[in-house]
């Protein structure tokens, strides 16, 4: 009698074990994301941005450190944008922008610190950097990357959905908190840099290429840009 009723409480701690694990399977189930946000669209970038932004002039399209072409690197974008701009006798201006249609949390965009490191280049300190500019705050990363006699000063931001993160930290715990909201967001990193060597002018030139380049673009694209 009393093995039976052991039995019989064991099978019933058993039941309400498999019954607890298949209700938090289910839970987890229906937070499955399952939304895809994507602010691009079906644009192209080769589109959206325009071969002329204020009095800068596209140039060409090489010459820029880009993440490596590797099986990791095409999966990470959906599309890869790469201009050199260039105004009068001052130092070009070098713009990539890579999109991520969608952000599962496992795969991340490649941030600068990864992709020159990468390439064999010494990294600076990196700053924040505030880019205010007529209805526009976006929250930056300005950072130098050096190789050799070459000094490459950089400005960029990421944005993950409507969140702008500016560590790796905050990247993966906005797409966590879009996932969490059943929502697969896309992606972009936009990075802007020049080979002025004085930081100071080399700020003020990204700037002002920065803010030309958002002020040119149509709204939904600002919004794709800079949330």
């Amino acid at each position: 009698m009393i093995q039976a009723k052991y039995i019989a409480a064991h099978s019933r701690r058993e039941f309400g074990i498999g019954l607890a694990c298949a209700s938090a399977a289910g839970v987890a189930a229906a937070r499955l994301p399952r939304n895809n946000l994507n602010l691009l669209g079906s644009a192209k970038l080769e589109d959206v941005i325009p071969q002329e932004i204020g009095s800068w002039k596209f140039v060409s399209s090489s010459g820029l450190v880009i993440p490596p072409e590797d099986q990791l690197s095409r999966a990470l974008y959906s599309q890869l944008l790469t201009r050199v701009y260039a105004i009068g006798s001052s130092p070009g201006v070098m713009l990539l922008i890579a999109q991520s249609a969608s952000q599962t949390g496992i795969l991340q965009i490649h941030r600068p610190e990864i992709c020159y490191a990468a390439g064999g280049y010494q990294l600076s300190q990196i700053q924040n950097h505030r880019l205010k500019m007529r209805g526009v705050d976006v929250p930056a990363i300005m950072l130098s990357a050096t190789t050799g006699d070459r000094t490459e000063q950089i400005i960029y931001w990421t944005r993950i959905g409507r969140h702008l993160p500016t560590s790796w930290v905050q990247q993966r715990l906005a797409v966590a908190i879009d996932n969490l909201h059943g929502i697969i967001p896309d992606a972009v990193l936009v990075r802007v840099s020049t080979l002025e060597s004085d930081p100071v002018a080399a700020t003020a030139l990204m700037d002002g290429f920065i803010e030309a380049m958002l002020q040119s673009v149509t709204t939904a694209t600002k919004q794709f840009l800079a949330a």
